[in-house]
This record gives C-alpha cells, structure tokens and sequence, in this order.
C-alpha cells in the first residue's frame, strides 16, 4: 500500500517506519524543514531503542521518504494517518489546532479515494471535525477512522512491530477493510484487531492511560500510608499483584510519573467530562496525588538535613522520566531540580540519553556529569529518579568513599536496603520501613 504519514513525533515516525518495514511505500511529512534534513540524513531527532535501525533499513531501499510537501506525500496514497502532537491547552483541553490544519492540508492533496485516520491522541468527537476539515478542501470521495497508538516511550517499535490490540474506529465499510488489510501484514499469528465505532475508539486510548496512571497513583498513596504504619510496599504489592484480578504490572510505587502522554492525556479526559457535565473525580484525584508525588523525594532530603541545604550537593541519578528514552517532559527529576535549588543546594545530575535536552531547559541550573560517580564525588545525597539498567547496581564503596555524606534517595525501590545500610549509608526508599 502507498501511504503518508503527516508528523514525524515519537508516533509518526515509529507508525511510518513500522509500515515501511512491513513493506508499504511510506512518506512521513513535517512542516519543519530541519527535522526533514536531519531525517534525510539517517538521523532520528530523538532516543527511541531499535527506530534508527528500522528507518536506515527502509530509507536505503526507498520504502521510507521524508517531505515538508504534503501535497507531495499525499498524491496517490490509499491511506494518510494524522500523527502530529495535541498539546495541553491552558485549561487541560488538547490542543486541536494541529490536527485540523493536517486534515485540511490532507483533503486538499488527495488525488482519490482514501482513508484518512487520526493516530494522534484525539478528544471524543475529533473525527466528525477531521471529516468537516477534510470536506472543506477535497472533491474527492474519503473516509475517516480512527486508530489510537498504544506505544511506550523506551519500547515503541517493540509494541509496534508486536501489538497487544489494534483498535480500529470506523463506520465506513472501506475504511476497515482497508485497515484490515493493511494491520495483516503485521498480525501474521492471530488477527488482534478490535472494530468498533469511532468515538469508543477516540475514548479508548484516553481509558487505558488513565486506568494505567490510576494504578501507579494508587500504589504511589499506599507508599506514603506503608511509611506511617511501618509497612513494606514492596511486600504489598506482591501480595496484591499475585491476585489475577488486579495482575503485577502497573504496580510500582515510585516518585510520580511524567512524560508526554499520561499527564496530558489525564487532563484532556477530565475536561472531556466537564464538557459533558460529568466530574470525573477519580482521573483528577490522579493528577492531584502525582502532582505532590512528585515533591517526596525533596522533602526527605529537606527533612533529613532539618530544611537547610544551604552548603550542600544533590546528585541527581535520572533525568528522563522514563529510561529508554530522553524524554525529559513533566519528570520527577525537574520538580526535584526546583526543590534542591530553592533550598539553597548545588545540583549536579546525571542521564545516559537525557542531558541534552535537560541542558537545553535549565541551562546552568545544574551541573551535568560525564557518568553517575562523577556526579556524586562530594555529594551530600545521591537520588535515583530514572532507573536506568547502569543505575541500579551501585558501587556502594566507591560512592562512599566520594561522597561528603553517605545519604542515598531511592525514587524507584531498586537499591538493597539492606546493603546500603551495611555499607554505612543512611537509605531512603518509597514507602518502605
């Protein structure tokens, strides 16, 4: 199949490069002419584990292209996915501006009949505003669907060349054919595609992320509560999790979750349902516990050295909110960053993918290291925010003998308690005793 993909994000570039590798003639449009050089050249704009290889493989064959000319992309395509970003508005709402300019730009290249579908993450309703916009530009007959992503910074091509589900929102009998066919060269051992209408789809991919953050922020509450009453999270959530009802994943309590998708995506919902009359109090109690998450670890240390740090240093281990990725939007580390800061601490920090962009955000604000022990040598405290693989075995020798104070913050839970203590460490966890 011929297909264009307008935006080249985390979600355009994986969707382009997934397709091409599956042997579909695939053209990713952008409206930024030095994200489309740097792609021509072979480079990705962004970490994302395994896409390098698969655009390299594509584009030397001449499967994968990159255009700023969408009328170029467009021409002749059977289907054209919207996969450009839907940023938070100032009251919680996506930004919808991007997509409705895409499906107009879309409707006015079409040469013929195509299937044009949202893959960004859209509001409940976007699909009737997609077909209007597309409508006000073409003569030519189209159909829309929707088909919301489900891709994890760190593993995206994974999840995409391997998807759990495919869902598929459409009403028109052209438009899931057409989808079928196209999502059977990926689904080669069991056809895992959903078909339902398009607004349940639209809701879907908002659903899973909420019920995804819901989880983190629940065992993130019950961490606090395992602090005051002496218990182990970590034993609670084995115990919880071996029960097939609720399952083991999500279940990790940590110092709040960040990145570009569950905190946008729970406000876009909670505005959904103001829209609608309809407080959804859950998704906001979410968004309200991750936010004072995120704030933890700096009152530990603030408590631990009784809220002067004036004279001391952090070393920040992590700055991605995520590993496998150096997406640094909305994480832990940057609200801990501001905490260190205003207490009158010097920060230095760490993160094998992330400090570029931490650099290009902060600037001098904190000092960024070669390597993690670089960052502790002199050290009052050490916090582990991203648990990188190179993070969570520590040399608790060689950290004791580089830092002034043997304090270690443990964001994530994956240090021995044990261990840190037998070597002299005073160790902080997430609701832990």
């Amino acid at each position: 199949m011929k297909i264009a993909v307008v935006g080249t994000g985390y979600v355009g570039l994986v969707t382009g490069a997934g397709f091409s590798d599956f042997g579909h003639d695939v053209t990713c449009v952008d409206i930024d002419p030095k994200r489309v050089d740097t792609l021509k050249r072979g480079e990705v704009p962004f970490y994302e584990p395994g896409l390098h290889d698969l655009i390299k493989r594509s584009a030397r064959i001449g499967r994968l292209k990159f255009t700023t000319n969408t009328a170029e992309a467009v021409a002749g395509c059977e289907i054209v996915f919207i996969a450009v970003g839907t940023p938070s508005d100032e009251d919680g709402s996506a930004d919808m501006k991007y997509v409705i300019e895409a499906a107009k730009q879309i409707g006015a290249a079409l040469t013929g009949f195509a299937v044009v579908v949202t893959k960004s993450t859209v509001p409940v309703g976007t699909a009737d505003k997609v077909k209007a916009a597309v409508a006000s530009t073409t003569k030519h007959a189209f159909a829309v669907a929707s088909n919301p992503e489900f891709l994890k910074e760190g593993a995206a091509v994974e999840d995409f060349l391997k998807p759990a589900r495919v869902i598929v929102g459409a009403d028109d009998p052209r438009a899931i054919e057409t989808l079928r066919t196209l999502y059977r060269t990926v689904l080669r051992t069991s056809d895992r595609v959903q078909v339902m209408d398009i607004k349940s789809a639209e809701l879907t991919k908002y659903a899973a992320n909420a019920m995804l953050a819901t989880r983190i922020s629940f065992m993130n509450e019950l961490s606090r509560l395992c602090e005051l009453v002496g218990a182990d999270i970590e034993n609670v959530r084995k115990g919880i999790g071996s029960d097939p009802r609720i399952g083991n994943k999500f279940l990790f309590a940590g110092c709040g979750f960040g990145g570009s998708c569950f905190p946008k995506d729970l406000r876009a919902l909670r505005h959904i349902g103001m829209e609608n009359d309809l407080p959804l109090t859950v998704v906001d109690a979410v968004e309200r516990s991750n936010e004072r998450q995120k704030k933890v670890l700096g009152e530990r240390i603030l408590a631990h050295f009784g809220g002067k740090l004036e004279g001391k240093k952090v070393a920040i281990w992590g700055l991605a909110f995520k590993p496998e990725t150096d997406d640094i939007r909305e994480s832990p580390a940057l609200v801990l960053l501001d905490q260190m800061r205003a207490a009158g601490a010097t920060v230095a920090g760490y993160d094998p993918e992330a400090m570029a962009n931490v650099k290009a955000m902060v600037g001098d604000k904190i000092e960024l290291t070669k390597d993690a022990y670089a960052a502790a040598v002199g050290a009052d405290v050490v916090v582990l925010i991203t648990e990188w693989n190179e993070l969570r075995n520590p040399d608790l020798a060689r950290l004791k003998t580089s830092m002034r104070t043997p304090v270690l913050v443990d964001g994530r839970n994956q240090w021995s308690s044990t261990e840190a203590r037998a070597a002299g460490f005073t160790y902080y966890g997430i609701g832990r005793p």
